[in-house]
């Protein structure tokens, strides 16, 4: 069989089988060369140092409002996408430095750092309620019952979101994200846009509360203890370069929805991977030092967020080729992290791989701001887990996400006690049958 052009191979990445499994795609645009026009106004980067270069030059810009408008003029009916446009994420400068350091403080590696005995806590907690939850020997989700509540409560706690209302935001905040996928899944923004109005009424709410009600006594809109929303709602009424209402809850949006779906996607993929290995399982055991360059090898071996995109303004040379104004230059940072001329035999989960440095939360002036935060949440979870648990196994297939952008699992059984069970090799997606042993 030919290869597929890069058009045809970018097309299958938005069907339900190009969701499932999108690294045989990824390798056929690779075919092509690592910087592949696809037609006018569109090209794709798949190498590795494409990826990064166009990731870091200022020349290429995010996608917002105006770069909607060249694609998909009705945008703007949307509210799901008008949130997320209303945040950082979909800010080119000067309007996207000034909205981050209104919150940047908050997710410093200092202050970062300074939250791992309250992530330790919350981790024990949560492996407490999924042993009660699986004592008798019965499956249970994974991601429901851990991997998405542990997120949602670290960054609850830095949002001043009660534990009460933390199990809402989980099915919410699925069906808001959907916006993230852009236009490729336009079919399901109507979901998004309830879930988007719902979240919305929710902090309008909680700001008004927060305003009524200052933490620690001080003044009503000032920084409140130095949490996340007061700096927010300081920036809103005394700051410098006033931050609107609107931008102020699309960043809480972006913080919550964002915030935990890619940390539970990446502690879904980091278990089941430990299983597949149980070389790696009994390593992270013993040595809990080991779960930083294990996250690393997740992280670039099954990144949660495969892809974003770049807006040529003006012409951009990178690398060999010219990038011409007007150009939408889609960035596979999941296929840059397989790139073969970067990460030898790429298509292996390997730990021990030394500077994996993968490209998973972006880079330049986009780059992640819970970049940190994730990956310590995941650092402290898997050992704790994989210890309390020493006979934690798949007890079902896992049930991947029906979205290509985010790539994570939605389900996945397990018991917590028990005789091990093989993990199954007809998982959606193939993250487990393309895992050769070590």
């Amino acid at each position: 069989m030919s290869t597929p052009t890069p058009g045809a191979a970018l097309a299958a990445l938005i069907t339900p089988a190009g969701r499932r499994d999108p690294y045989p795609w990824y390798e056929a645009i690779r075919a092509h060369g690592d910087l592949v026009a696809v037609k006018p106004g569109l090209m794709v980067a798949v190498g590795y140092e494409a990826c990064s270069r166009a990731l870091r030059d200022p020349r290429l810009r995010v996608q917002d409002g105006a770069a909607f408008d060249a694609v998909y003029p009705a945008w703007r009916a949307h509210s799901s996408l008008r949130g997320y446009t209303d945040s950082m994420l979909y800010r080119n400068p000067p309007d996207h430095g000034r909205l981050r350091r209104t919150v940047s403080d908050a997710f410093a590696p200092k202050r970062v750092s300074g939250l791992r005995p309250a992530i330790e806590m919350m981790t024990d907690q949560l492996l407490d309620r999924l042993a009660d939850a699986g004592a008798a020997g019965e499956p249970v989700d994974f991601i429901a019952e851990f991997a998405s509540r542990l997120p949602i409560a670290v960054i609850s706690a830095l949002l001043g979101v009660p534990e009460r209302d933390q199990a809402w935001f989980r099915a919410v905040a699925a069906d808001v994200t959907v916006a993230l996928e852009g236009v490729t899944n336009v079919a399901r923004l109507a979901v998004a846009d309830a879930a988007m109005d719902d979240l919305t009424g929710y902090f309008e709410t909680l700001l008004r509360h927060r305003e009524q009600h200052p933490v620690d006594g001080g003044p009503a809109g000032g920084p409140a203890g130095g949490d996340v929303v007061g700096a927010l709602l300081h920036a809103h009424h005394d700051g410098p370069g006033q931050v609107s209402r609107d931008e102020l809850i699309g960043n809480m949006m972006l913080m919550l929805t964002a915030g935990f779906e890619t940390t539970s996607f990446l502690l879904g993929h980091a278990l089941l991977l430990a299983l597949a290995h149980p070389g790696h399982a009994a390593r992270l055991r013993a040595d809990p030092g080991f779960a930083v360059g294990y996250v690393e090898e997740v992280l670039r071996f099954e990144p949660p967020v495969q892809a974003t995109s770049r807006w040529s303004t003006t012409e951009v040379p990178l690398l060999d080729t010219t990038v011409p104004a007007g150009t939408k230059v889609v960035v596979v940072l999941a296929a840059g992290n397989r790139d073969p001329g970067r990460f030898p035999d790429p298509a292996s989960f390997d730990p021990h791989r030394p500077d994996i440095q993968p490209l998973s939360f972006g880079g330049g002036a986009h780059f992640c701001l819970g970049a940190p935060l994730s990956r310590m949440e995941a650092q402290v979870a898997l050992p704790r887990l994989l210890r309390r648990f020493p006979r934690l196994a798949v007890a079902g297939t896992p049930v991947r996400r029906d979205t290509w952008i985010g790539r994570g699992l939605d389900q996945f059984p397990v018991t917590v006690t028990g005789p091990a069970r093989p993990v199954p090799v007809d998982d959606p997606g193939g993250a487990v049958d393309r895992v050769p042993a070590h």
